[in-house]
């Protein structure tokens, strides 16, 4: 611990940089500026906390979330006074539907200085609105120990809150000149009269939160069951035990983390989507139990059919908000994020024939889906062929849109499969790259699957490549446009569907990688990718390997061998 008595700011920053990083903060993104350059010279100085300048600000506030996304503890995302923070909205929004800590801190100028055509000011005040769980506005620095414990109580409340609620927080953080830290002898006197050590001392929690434990009455797990592991969820080996006491299938969102143990005796579900799109299986697997764990999965078709059956629904969660978007009959429990997941099924009578029915179901379903590499050019081949490139030393980040589709259609559940994380708060495509970036730093090899638009909407997170400490490979499909919307009903009007829904776009991504030194090639079949991937996946820095795919061809593809699989579920079952 080292404070810096030049000045009030200075002493008041490190105050705050010391108590940030007692309360949990490693690391702190910061967008250049001059009026944080109190705040940014006490957390560069820090020895406990690693800061990372990043020039643009949306892609500065997509990178914090990738760290904290991967770390799953709480970044500063720091900024200057004026349009700055705005810049930062799309990341918090996606913080606060994904449960993700960010601290922000917002400099502005002093009171006196608003609201009378000062450079560079606006009003600050709850900018982000109801997508913070936290608001505060900072008092101006003074050289006072009674405000000093005020600034240090408040830092570790907004940490907590971060922390605990699992959304982002938000400090306005105004300061007088000077700025950097000048001597001017307002701050030496504190140097000695206060007890530095005891002042950062942070006390034990009062109580032991106790382990949550969750009866499931024997009325409940008698039933015909189904358990949903959507984003979120954590708890894997308890899932699976749980799973294979009451005898229920496990139906495995794809981006709920595909790395799940599976025991011979287990029934694990991931071409649910498919199956569920027979008729014949819908009407004939239908649940009157289910247990969900985590967030519902992406699956249009798995969320009508669960509203149709109406089942009774458990739902363990991690968030504090109402997480129920079907609203049914739902109880939510909620789970301390420090505490791993116990479930307790009673009376437990297993339906043997039940779990059978969902096991040759998948079966079927999924050998059509299997020969998607077979098919040429098609997306959902080459996002089969990436999955299976990569294991459980690998993270894969997947864009939204197709990507995370795909990746649900026709990626299988594997033992060893990696890690997944994904922006599917808000489900927006803002800040793919940054995010992935994030990601990748100082953390395991990483992937980023990402549909051309993506990638364009956030091409500033290039600026980052040069700092990354880690291995981001970037696998782009390159459809030349927006292929999600060919399977909207807007797709039959056209014009003018193809300019407005459809977005073309003739970017050479070769020429723009070059544009930033970051090195792009092309694989032409699923086969040369996942070749290219074993040979890249894990080198330092960044690189680009482009698909090119025929959108409408794709839509064709996709039609066609979700008929044949939802088919071949449905037979499986007469």
């Amino acid at each position: 611990m080292k404070l810096d008595f030049r000045n009030t700011n200075s002493l008041w920053c490190s105050v705050a940089a010391e108590t940030l990083y007692r309360a949990g903060v490693r690391h702190a993104v910061i967008s250049p500026g001059s009026r944080n350059t109190p705040m940014t010279m006490a957390l560069v100085a820090h020895s406990g906390i690693e800061t990372t300048p990043v020039l643009d600000e949306r892609s500065a506030g997509f990178f914090a979330l990738g760290i904290a996304k991967r770390t799953r503890t709480p970044v500063v995302l720091l900024c200057t006074s004026g349009s700055a923070g705005a810049h930062y909205l799309p990341a918090i929004i996606e913080a606060k539907e994904s449960g993700t800590p960010l601290i922000v801190i917002t400099a502005d100028r002093p009171p006196e200085m608003r609201d009378c055509a000062s450079g560079q000011t606006i009003d600050q005040q709850k900018l982000f609105g109801g997508f913070v769980e936290f608001y505060h506005e900072l008092a101006v620095p003074e050289p006072r120990l009674e405000l000093l414990k005020y600034l240090r109580q408040t830092l570790r409340h907004a940490v907590e809150r971060a922390m605990t609620d699992g959304a982002p927080v938000h400090l306005n953080a105004p300061f007088r000149d000077p700025l950097p830290p000048v001597a001017d002898g307002t701050a030496e006197h504190l140097e000695a009269v206060v007890n530095w050590g005891e002042f950062f001392i942070v006390s034990e929690r009062d109580a032991l939160y106790p382990l949550p434990q969750s009866f499931l009455p024997g009325e409940f797990c008698r039933r015909d069951g189904v358990i949903v592991l959507g984003a979120g969820a954590r708890e894997h080996g308890e899932v699976a035990a749980l799973a294979a006491e009451l005898g229920w299938p496990i139906l495995v969102d794809g981006i709920a983390g595909r790395s799940f143990a599976k025991p011979s005796a287990q029934v694990v579900v991931a071409a649910y989507d498919a199956v569920l799109r027979s008729e014949t299986a819908a009407v004939r697997l239908r649940p009157e139990s289910v247990i969900l764990i985590g967030e519902l999965p992406t699956s249009k078709v798995l969320r009508a059919w669960l509203a149709k059956a109406d089942p009774e629904i458990r739902q363990y969660s991690y968030r504090v908000d109402n997480r129920d978007s079907l609203h049914g009959r739902t109880r939510t429990v909620r789970l301390h994020r420090e505490d791993a997941l116990v479930i307790i099924p009673q009376s437990v009578s297993k339906n043997e024939a039940w779990a059978r029915d969902w096991a040759k179901a998948e079966e079927a379903a999924q050998k059509v889906l299997s020969a998607a590499q077979e098919e040429p050019g098609f997306e959902g081949g080459f996002t089969q062929a990436l999955e299976g490139a990569l294991n459980y030393r690998h993270v894969l980040v997947v864009a939204s849109s197709m990507p995370v589709r795909d990746l649900e259609y026709f990626a299988p559940v594997r033992a060893d499969g990696p890690r997944v994380i994904a922006n599917r708060g808000a489900n927006g495509i803002d800040g793919t790259l940054s995010t992935a970036l994030g990601v990748a730093h100082d953390g395991d090899p990483t992937v980023l699957l990402t549909g051309d638009l993506a990638l364009l909407h956030d091409t500033n997170g290039f600026l980052i490549a040069p700092k990354l400490r880690g291995s981001l490979t970037v696998v782009v499909i390159n459809n030349e446009g927006g292929g999600i919307f060919g399977h909207l009903p807007v797709a039959k009007f056209n014009p003018p569907f193809e300019e407005y829904w459809a977005t073309p776009q003739r970017v050479d991504f070769g020429k723009l990688s070059a544009a930033y030194a970051v090195p792009h090639c092309l694989a032409a079949t699923p086969a040369e990718l996942r070749e290219k991937l074993r040979a890249q996946v894990g080198d330092p820095g960044m690189r680009v390997i482009e698909v090119r795919t025929d959108r409408a061809k794709d839509v064709a593809t996709r039609q066609r061998l979700f008929a044949a699989a939802a088919l071949a579920a449905g037979d499986a079952l007469v």
